[in-house]
């Protein structure tokens, strides 16, 4: 009898999950104090939705534009490029968040008042520059090199014959970028994106050390408000899992799908 696929497994997994999930919220249903704690970290999710989309949006056009030019015919672009993805990838992300914070953005102030006053513009203070965006800005650039990487290998997938062809063809580069090289590419860089994107998702909890009003920070307030510090982490816990591994379950049924499309 040939061995089954890892794929095809009945997901025992997902059941186990789900009771753990279901016992979860059957915890919150019961209990008021559950109850209470997810009311309050509901305000954070909306947080955590939004710095994680715009972060990741940021980064994977950052990170398109860094990919493309690890693969110009310039040896200076090529080189910029290569340097950008390794110095950003060897900082950690919560290094990262509090250089862009508390060292790049009084920078980017200064910078901003000594060009533009003199111009008759009144200058802005540190403090106007929103942590928010401070947390937006820091996830953009730490991950835009690791999404760099994922489409400079999507790219590099392509059979050069394609492009041959295409050239052939006379189409400008542009062309062969969006007609041919793109689409073939995308099937292949959905998959690691995608896992990217989950896992900006858990690492948008990092912003809280800023203050920023996200689902950890706000399950930190409300432990050290009821020093039930059990129920809330579960609570913590149990949106950031309904967050990660819906979202998981999703990006692998595309996977699946685009794996079998012709």
């Amino acid at each position: 009898m040939p061995p089954s696929r890892p794929d095809s497994d009945f997901p025992y997994w997902l059941v186990a999950v789900a009771g753990l999930g279901l016992w979860g919220y059957w915890q919150i249903v019961i209990s008021e104090l559950h109850a209470q704690i997810l009311a309050t970290l509901l305000r954070g999710v909306q947080v955590t939705v939004f710095v994680t989309l715009v972060g990741f949006a940021l980064a994977s056009a950052l990170g398109l534009g860094i990919a493309l030019m690890s693969l110009s015919g310039s040896l200076v672009l090529r080189q910029v490029a290569r340097f950008y993805t390794e110095i950003v990838r060897g900082i950690p992300i919560i290094v990262l968040l509090l250089y862009v914070a508390f060292v790049l953005a009084p920078g980017l102030v200064a910078f901003r008042n000594l060009v533009l006053e003199p111009l008759g513009f009144d200058p802005i203070r540190t403090r106007e520059f929103s942590l928010l965006w401070r947390a937006i800005i820091a996830l953009m650039i730490g991950y835009s090199a690791f999404i760099a990487e994922v489409f400079r290998a999507g790219l590099q997938s392509v059979d050069p014959g394609q492009i041959e062809a295409a050239n052939a063809l006379g189409l400008s580069r542009w062309h062969r970028f969006r007609f041919i090289v793109f689409p073939q590419a995308i099937r292949t860089i959905l998959p690691p994106l995608g896992n990217d994107f989950v896992a900006m998702i858990k690492d948008s909890s990092l912003v809280s050390v800023l203050g920023v009003l996200d689902v950890t920070q706000l399950g930190k307030v409300t432990a050290a408000g009821n020093f039930r510090y059990f129920e809330t982490y579960n609570v913590v816990a149990l949106v950031y899992l309904t967050m990660t591994i819906g979202l998981s379950i999703l990006l692998r049924r595309l996977e699946v799908r685009l794996r079998n499309r012709p």
